[in-house]
């Protein structure tokens, strides 16, 4: 979610609730986690889904332990061997051919225990159908490793594919981050044509154009932000978000800020994806 403030955008990170999708423990415990420890889970992870779409059974049976199950809802019930077995003939299936597939992970979240990890993210899986047009896929993984003999593996799986509920919290993250580095071109791609802004100081309303004009020279920068009171209805092809953000960073003089907002998000499918349709916050008074 973004608050206009005289043309200026915040970026927010969000703390999702259990109930929600389940994610709010792990993030909440990440700091268990070293940067070390961060740092090689997720590259283990990456390793792990290359070797998957190359066939590196070589790699991969070190990978899976032996009394690996597979709980994701495509695929429960499945063991080592049979996972394995599954991903050698799927590998030789397209060996050779163009890929019609890609898988990008992010946004992850890492719980660690002594000899225990919990990984989990979500997956955007773009490619093309049997009829040959495009598609965009959203699932969320989560993994439990143990650690044996001095190496991470793998001892459960699990995933799904993301409802709407799941797809809009990402949605907000990909926000945050746009936000946060300036990147034009997601809000390009993401806010609808007559989406509108409305300022939570002036009241002013701004237009697509506006906020992809303000993105392109921020006034404000953001050291911190954190999320609470998270909630996301929909029905049918329109989603409302709102929750509870504090905020803290420097204005367009250098000032320092520390702030809590309550928002609104609108968004509207259109085209098959999620599109942001309007944005709006109201600051709330210190109760100090």
């Amino acid at each position: 979610m973004v608050f206009i403030i005289r043309g200026s955008t915040v970026k927010t990170r969000l703390l999702l609730p259990i109930a929600l999708l389940g994610l709010g423990a792990m993030q909440a415990a990440s700091a268990a986690c070293s940067s070390a420890d961060v740092k090689a889970l997720e590259a283990w992870d990456r390793a792990w889904g290359a070797a998957s779409e190359s066939g590196d059974m070589a790699a991969l049976d070190k990978i899976y332990a032996d009394d690996f199950m597979d709980l994701s809802m495509d695929a429960a019930g499945r063991d080592r061997a049979q996972t394995l077995a599954g991903i050698a003939a799927n590998a030789a299936a397209n060996r050779g051919k163009p890929a019609t597939e890609k898988t990008m992970p992010d946004h992850y979240a890492f719980q660690c225990s002594a000899n225990g990890a919990v990984i989990t993210h979500r997956n955007t899986i773009t490619g093309t159908d049997v009829d040959g047009k495009p598609f965009t896929e959203y699932r969320r993984s989560v993994h439990v490793l143990e650690k044996r003999k001095g190496a991470w593996q793998v001892v459960s799986n699990a995933g799904h594919k993301l409802a709407d509920a799941g797809q809009l919290y990402y949605m907000e993250l990909d926000w945050n981050d746009a936000d946060m580095n300036n990147d034009v071109s997601w809000y390009e791609r993401n806010l609808a044509n007559d989406f509108s802004g409305v300022s939570s100081r002036s009241g002013a309303l701004s237009g697509k154009a506006e906020e992809i004009a303000d993105m392109r020279s921020p006034k404000r920068k953001l050291t911190s932000a954190v999320l609470s009171d998270f909630d996301v209805r929909v029905s049918g092809n329109t989603a409302v978000v709102t929750g509870v953000n504090h905020v803290i960073g420097t204005d367009d003089k250098s000032k320092a800020f520390d702030q809590r907002f309550r928002f609104t998000d609108t968004f509207v499918r259109r085209d098959g994806r999620w599109q942001v349709w309007a944005t709006q916050a109201t600051l709330i008074p210190d109760q100090k």
